[in-house]
């Protein structure tokens, strides 16, 4: 799919969408889902892990490092964990689309081919193709770098003197 130059119209409009709809619940757990990794990936949040769990383990021998003191950082730690595990996700798909778009963007004003652009929704297929074709062009290079190297080194090697050498 061909993707057309943008106009001169396009290009001195500012491309922000402005919000036509009212905030949805989507919106509003990508807001949360922002403000959580934003605060939880910060040295502050390990900080406060690395406290929590030095609190827990001292609190051992009041309890007879009993099961249900095992029980209360096992229990903890697995909602926290599997909770993380969406606001990641979440997080890391809008970050991995918002990359795509600009990718896409630049690929779009810029030299390169338009078929690259909206590549992640290619076929495995399509995908195998590209991936052949730039190892060949790796290749290439690899083979290009090579002879100029030698063509290099060829270049910097004196002619050979008359003098033998010194002995070392």
């Amino acid at each position: 799919m061909l993707v057309p130059p943008p106009t001169e119209t396009a290009l001195a409009t500012p491309a922000t969408p402005t919000p036509a709809t009212p905030a949805t619940p989507s919106d509003g757990f990508r807001r949360f889902a922002v403000w959580v990794s934003n605060a939880l990936g910060t040295h502050w949040a390990f900080l406060a892990a690395v406290l929590l769990v030095v609190g827990w383990a001292a609190t051992g021998p009041l309890f007879g490092f009993g099961e249900r003191w095992q029980l209360v950082i096992n229990t903890g730690t697995t909602i926290i964990t599997f909770l993380m595990v969406f606001i990641i996700q979440a997080t890391q798909n809008r970050d991995g689309r918002a990359i795509q778009l600009k990718l896409d963007e630049l690929i779009r004003c810029g030299r390169g081919r338009n078929v690259f652009a909206d590549l992640e929704h290619a076929t495995d297929q399509e995908l195998d193709a590209f991936q052949r074709e730039f190892s060949s062009l790796r290749q290439q290079g690899v083979e290009a770098g090579s002879a100029l190297a030698r063509a290099q080194r060829m270049a910097r090697k004196q002619p050979p003197t008359s003098e033998p050498e010194p002995a070392r």
